[in-house]
């Protein structure tokens, strides 16, 4: 099959009011050197009929049941016929043209490089946080990280562009991982393949985040994200990490729980520490039936 620049690969789920201004951003007019797949996990809120009579020259996949953020990226890994991979998140946009183009060159230019990410701000301008210099619970590790290639650990999956041999070279993602954690799992696993982790400075993404789990208890987003920062601990560290890890949590989570609760007589904004108050009873109730390694 002939082969293209870029492959943009955007997954779906509920996400019916942002792809519009996700797939524009793209100029789906757009030069015969790239092509776009949406899968679309199961939504029920009209997105992919959107998709499908808005956008013909998409190609769409729509999956009868929501299989997560890594598997649904997998499915079109066999069909992508671009050099490089180029992941958006349906409640992200391009703020310029020229921005795939700005992320070619920087890959090309780098060989090095496996992925790399772009700069993220939100609605109003503000930064976010794009990268990461260090993994999850890394301060807790001993030989785990030796060896590994460049400075930066992670980039945020909401903008990231990479070698498509690469990706498919390596398995793609994870899809262990359901939600989070799989940018994480796919930085490192690059990074023991002997590359490191970019970062494109002047390619600037808006992201809204969060857009997918709106539906979600707070409670329950933060259950999701221990178990899966948990799920990258048994991938990549050892047990006696894990369990020096899951102690530092449970300590920490108590004592957030014993401050607010003394605390909350004194707290003007109780709204703030409410989200706090569940954020650590969450952590704490995700983390106590686990033993020490870490395991269900």
């Amino acid at each position: 099959m002939d082969m293209l620049d870029v492959s943009i690969v955007v997954v779906a789920y509920n996400t019916a009011d942002m792809i519009v201004m996700c797939l524009d951003s793209l100029g789906l007019d757009m030069d015969p050197s790239r092509e776009v797949f949406v899968i679309d996990n199961a939504s029920t809120d009209g997105g992919a009929e959107m998709v499908r009579n808005r956008y013909p020259r998409v190609h769409l996949t729509v999956n009868t049941e929501n299989r997560g953020f890594a598997a649904a990226n997998n499915q079109v890994l066999p069909l992508c016929r671009g050099r490089y991979l180029y992941f958006l998140n349906p409640d992200a946009k391009l703020t310029g043209p020229g921005l795939l183009e700005k992320c070619i060159r920087f890959m090309e230019a780098r060989p090095e490089v496996g992925l790399a990410g772009t700069r993220l701000i939100n609605p109003d301008g503000t930064p976010q946080e794009s990268i990461s210099w260090r993994y999850p619970g890394q301060k807790f590790t001993r030989s785990e990280m030796a060896g590994l290639k460049g400075d930066i650990a992670c980039v945020l999956g909401a903008s990231m562009i990479a070698r498509t041999d690469l990706i498919r070279r390596i398995g793609g993602f994870d899809e262990d991982f359901i939600l989070y954690g799989e940018d994480q799992d796919l930085c490192l696993r690059i990074r023991r393949a002997g590359y490191e982790i970019g970062f494109v400075d002047d390619a600037v993404v808006l992201h809204y985040g969060g857009r997918s789990e709106r539906q979600s208890l707070p409670a329950e987003i933060w259950k999701k994200k221990t178990r899966a920062e948990y799920l990258f601990y048994r991938k990549h560290y050892f047990p006696e990490t894990i369990a020096r890890i899951r102690r530092a949590d449970l300590c920490k989570a108590r004592f957030r729980l014993l401050a607010l609760a003394l605390a909350m007589p004194f707290i003007r904004d109780r709204a703030r520490a409410e989200e706090k108050r569940t954020k650590y009873r969450a952590i704490y109730e995700t983390l106590k039936p686990l033993n020490n390694e870490g395991e269900n």
